[in-house]
């Protein structure tokens, strides 16, 4: 009942939202906000302990001022403390679950063939965030915003707590 009311959601709704949304970006945003909290909702409803997860991050979590290049490799990041992903590699390498970044839409779909997880957290903008909830259904996936203080995809961050309670939904 949970996969069928999530394809409802994600197959039927969320474009129909997504047409009257094409009106106003605040509309738009606010609809991709609602279907990700519903989404989020649904999934936690499955009440399932999944073994494979995956943390899915964008690539503007780094600052824009490192030099060093994680896109290809997270722990090519010297751990500096300057942004999150010092603390992401370490809640990831305490509960013994990957992460990646992804530089966008097709990198994000690569990663989750590529691994093939049971279930993902993934951390975007509300646009990346919905869309890739929608493409990778019926995969399960908690969708986290990132808080964006400087704009769009440029030093944006994210509340490692609300990362970690995601992984301990799917963990529990």
């Amino acid at each position: 009942m949970i996969t069928f009311l999530r394809a409802l959601l994600l197959k039927i709704i969320y474009p129909l939202l997504m047409l009257f949304g094409g009106f106003s970006k605040t509309l738009k945003e606010g609809f991709q906000r609602f279907i990700i909290n519903v989404n989020n909702k649904l999934v936690i409803s499955y009440g399932c302990k999944f073994k494979k997860i995956l943390i899915l991050l964008p690539h503007c979590l780094q600052v824009n001022e490192c030099n060093i290049r994680i896109t290809n490799d997270i722990y090519n990041c010297k751990r500096c403390g300057n942004c999150g992903i010092n603390g992401l590699i370490g809640l990831a390498e305490q509960k013994g679950i990957r992460l990646f970044i992804a530089t966008g839409g097709s990198m994000a779909r690569k990663v989750l063939k590529d691994f093939h997880p049971d279930a993902v957290v993934a951390v975007a903008c509300e646009r990346d965030l919905s869309s890739g909830i929608v493409d990778s259904f019926p995969l399960p996936v908690l969708g986290i915003y990132n808080q964006r203080p400087e704009g769009p995809c440029f030093n944006t961050k994210v509340d490692i707590e609300k990362v970690k309670e995601a992984v301990e939904i799917f963990t529990r």
